[in-house]
């Protein structure tokens, strides 16, 4: 079952970009990463498909619902974290949690165990005032509001932002266990090594256009690997280098072509170790984003 669905999304701010024919299709059960630098078009398209703003043109489903006819309905049915958490400064948490609970149909006293459960979990002080929290504890009350009714989908923008090491660790904890029973995640960050931790699949987006969607170890493996080589290497002259690195007779680069022609070559060479690993998301990432500068040169070269 489909549980987010998007074609052609698009938005335009006037003449300004927000998205432009974005493509989502995210299955039930997954936790699928939504990776891109500030400004990329998470945000935005997060917000389309609750309904916050509405497209320039094209469609968005949440559990099959038409997220701008049917918002309503969907929103029973998800939790969300915004990247930038604010409420009324007066208000205590426990008052706010509480509000939270009468916007949904259920057992009401279930909610509020949960409540309180999730506020132990997170050490948040259910009679602080909000005024008098700070960035990572209004945070927590996000965290905690959006898991109080058992939510079918969790929309997470940014969500590890205010929280130190620790909690981000409670967070991911978290995360994984509601999946386990069933929830799908939606997670967007500009931070890769949480997608990394946590998601099966990944779509890149870069200038409000989606750059790639795929898993994330297939996305790793058919790409670039990483090679390390310590030895005496005067240099290496072979198609798919790239990064190359030569400092205290360690060479390193990342490569993408026949192994089997780097290995026949390092072995006529004197060299003491060799690791050969799979990239990082965070270098999957760049190298996709230097493609898409050296395309753009190449076009306005006329190339």
């Amino acid at each position: 079952m489909k549980v987010i669905e998007t074609n052609a999304l698009t938005k335009y701010y006037g003449k300004f970009r927000g998205i432009e024919n974005v493509d989502l299709s995210i299955e039930e059960g997954e936790i699928f990463g939504f990776i891109g630098p500030n400004g990329a078009g998470k945000s935005t398209t997060i917000r389309l498909l609750l309904n916050f703003l509405y497209p320039t043109s094209g469609t968005a489903r949440i559990f099959g619902k038409d997220c701008f006819k049917e918002s309503h309905e969907i929103k029973k049915l998800v939790g969300y974290i915004p990247g930038e958490v604010n409420y009324y400064e007066d208000v205590k948490v426990k008052d706010l949690l509480e509000y939270s609970i009468t916007f949904y149909h259920g057992n009401k006293s279930e909610y509020r165990k949960r409540m309180i459960d999730l506020s132990e979990r997170f050490d948040l002080n259910l009679d602080r005032k909000i005024g008098d929290l700070s960035l990572g504890n209004k945070k927590k009350v996000s965290v905690v509001q959006s898991l109080i009714h058992n939510p079918k989908l969790l929309i997470y923008d940014e969500p590890t932002n205010g929280l130190d090491p620790l909690i981000q660790n409670v967070l991911f904890d978290l995360i994984r266990e509601e999946n386990k029973r069933g929830v799908t995640v939606f997670f967007s960050s500009h931070i890769l090594s949480e997608v990394q931790k946590l998601c099966t699949k990944v779509a890149i987006i870069r200038d409000g256009k989606i750059a790639t969607i795929e898993d994330i170890e297939s996305l790793r493996k058919k790409h670039y690997k990483v090679v390390k080589v310590e030895g005496r290497i005067d240099e290496i002259n072979l198609p798919g280098i790239k990064n190359l690195k030569n400092e205290n007779n360690t060479l390193s680069f990342m490569f993408s072509g026949d192994i089997n022609e780097l290995l026949l070559f390092l072995s006529r060479k004197k060299i003491t170790d060799i690791t050969i690993e799979d990239p990082s998301l965070e270098e999957i990432f760049m190298d996709y984003y230097s493609k898409e500068d050296e395309n753009n040169e190449h076009i306005q070269m006329g190339i």
